[in-house]
């Protein structure tokens, strides 16, 4: 899969209080470029974990459930675009379907 947006996973373990996402993130990462999904499926047979939204979005916790990554995932194109990461708090105050 090719992984849109690598940078924001940088951003966010560079703000003060996140340095302990760096390891999670790239793993995460790691473990995205080297997947080829097809379907939802796919993605769980990966990360069990995952929560599924609609219109093919994805919660992945990190950091032990610390922090949340919301992906969007293009199948046919095997392109993931990452769409938010931050804790709980500032998930739970996002509107996720704009996500």
């Amino acid at each position: 899969m090719r992984v849109i947006a690598r940078k924001s996973l940088s951003d966010h373990w560079n703000r003060p209080n996140r340095g302990d996402s760096e390891q999670p993130l790239k793993s995460w990462f790691a473990e995205t470029e080297a997947a080829d999904w097809r379907n939802p499926a796919d993605l769980k047979g990966t990360f069990r974990n995952a929560s599924i939204l609609p219109q093919c979005r994805f919660v992945f916790n990190i950091t032990g459930n610390k922090y949340r990554l919301i992906a969007k995932v293009n199948y046919p194109f095997r392109v993931v675009y990452i769409r938010f990461i931050g804790t709980h708090e500032e998930y739970d105050s996002t509107v996720v379907m704009e996500i």
